[in-house]
């Protein structure tokens, strides 16, 4: 039987992030988001509904997540729902539905980002440089062998 279980969200954090460490060195880390939706009723009123999810993030994700984002951030969330299922102490079978992340992207201007110590790790740009004082060697002539590239 053919399946797919595929996750896409896009929504605030409802509060910070907690991070844990299992004995065996693993991450977890455990956080909520708020996703909602705007609609007319069939009176014409203007409604919102808000849906709560429960994320959990695994290894260098989550990490990731609990250093750079905290309650009220936008994050777009890709992963795999999940049930879990246990009994609580009086002996009732309780479950519920999460999403388990796979991926994740920073959302929101580039200010938010800086503003919670994220910095986007690519190059600066290189400005562009003055044309070299030497001529080319000419291609019989020897180069030298540390040459830097």
């Amino acid at each position: 039987m053919a399946s797919f279980n595929k996750v896409i969200l896009m929504g605030n954090l409802t509060r910070d992030p907690e991070l844990r460490v299992t004995p065996n060195g693993n991450n977890i880390c455990k956080f909520s988001i708020a996703t909602s939706r705007t609609f007319k009723t069939q009176d014409g009123d203007q409604r919102e509904e808000t849906t709560f999810v429960d994320i959990d993030v695994f290894g260098r994700r989550a990490e990731v997540i609990a250093k750079y984002f905290t309650k009220g951030k936008p994050i777009l969330v890709e992963g795999r729902l999940k049930l879990d299922q246990w009994e609580n102490q009086s002996g009732e079978k309780r479950s519920k539905l999460l999403v388990v992340l796979e991926n994740f992207s920073f959302v929101g201007s580039r200010s938010d980002s800086h503003e919670s110590g994220y910095e986007e790790t690519s190059p600066p740009p290189r400005k562009p440089s003055a044309a070299p004082s030497t001529p080319p060697p000419a291609a019989n002539e020897d180069v030298e062998d540390d040459v830097p590239f």
